[in-house]
């Protein structure tokens, strides 16, 4: 059986699917299955900021869900780190590639399998994950808005502020109903144009403002919507939510999140100074 580009049904609210097996081969320590359309988010071997769903293959555990690639001419799957192309090179193909512990199944190809996605811990990582974006939305506004820069930042982000997030932002990792971003307040950032100094001496009110940002914004309670270019796990995904700023914040994002604002109590915003170049942003959801 030719493999195909997995077929992503993450960004769609699905739980459980029936689909085909399309590869099965052994590994070190697990098994690695290919389905021919999946519910499960991998973590991504480029940025693995969002950890991989949790659940159930014929009711066996899922123990990890990776990215792979499949070079066409061989039928060779490289998993995670070990990928050597980048996506959309000729003659490869990118799946999901569920991990099955050692001597669970026996699986064939085309055999027909039913997956099974933890609901509930793919919706605390989706809910963390969009409080995440949110916060640092409201991070930027705030530093932009309070006389943080004091010159023109090239970057903007999706309502016109300087975009602190992207020119800082040295990790982002997303755990059930958290984020924590850590951000880097270097050289070459001062030189952009930050004020860190004054960012390290007024963090308590920078934090401050931020939360009554993010606390105006889910009094919207407006829906967030996923935008996919596409059913491939390597097409375009893009993170929407209308926040009232004039433009609809489109983030690019190959995550699963929350589909509204009305989904959280409250989203509570620590900012926390690490030393002088370094600063955390730990965003913390109650859901409703």
């Amino acid at each position: 059986m030719k493999v195909t580009p997995t077929i992503t049904q993450f960004c769609h609210s699905t739980w459980t699917l029936d689909a085909q097996v399309q590869h099965v081969s052994q590994a070190k320590q697990c098994v690695y299955v290919v389905i021919d359309q999946t519910p499960f988010h991998p973590v991504s071997h480029i940025w693995p900021d969002h950890p991989a769903d949790k659940g159930w293959l014929n009711g066996e555990v899922v123990i990890d869900c990776q990215v792979g690639a499949v070079e066409l001419a061989s039928g060779e799957l490289y998993v995670g780190q070990e990928i050597p192309v980048k996506r959309d090179q000729p003659g490869w193909v990118f799946v999901v590639v569920h991990c099955l512990a050692e001597n669970s199944l026996s699986l064939s190809v085309g055999q027909e399998v039913t997956l099974e996605v933890d609901k509930a811990y793919q919706q605390s990582l989706s809910r963390g994950h969009s409080a995440g974006h949110i916060a640092y939305l409201a991070l930027n506004k705030v530093l932009n808005q309070n006389g943080y820069w004091r010159k023109d930042a090239d970057r903007k982000d999706p309502h016109g502020h300087y975009d602190f997030n992207s020119y800082a932002q040295v990790t982002s990792f997303v755990t059930p109903d958290q984020c924590l971003d850590c951000y880097r307040l270097g050289k070459t950032l001062r030189k952009r144009g930050l004020n860190s100094a004054d960012l390290l001496q007024n963090l308590a009110d920078v934090e401050l403002k931020v939360n009554q940002q993010v606390a105006a914004w889910l009094a919207l309670g407006a829906a967030i919507h996923i935008e996919c270019h596409g059913e491939a796990l390597t097409d375009s995904r893009y993170w929407q939510c209308d926040l009232g700023e004039g433009e609809p914040a489109v983030i690019p994002c190959g995550g699963t999140h929350a589909s509204s604002l009305e989904e959280y109590a409250q989203i509570q915003v620590q900012l926390k100074a690490i030393d002088e170049q370094n600063i955390e942003m730990l965003t913390l959801v109650t859901e409703k």
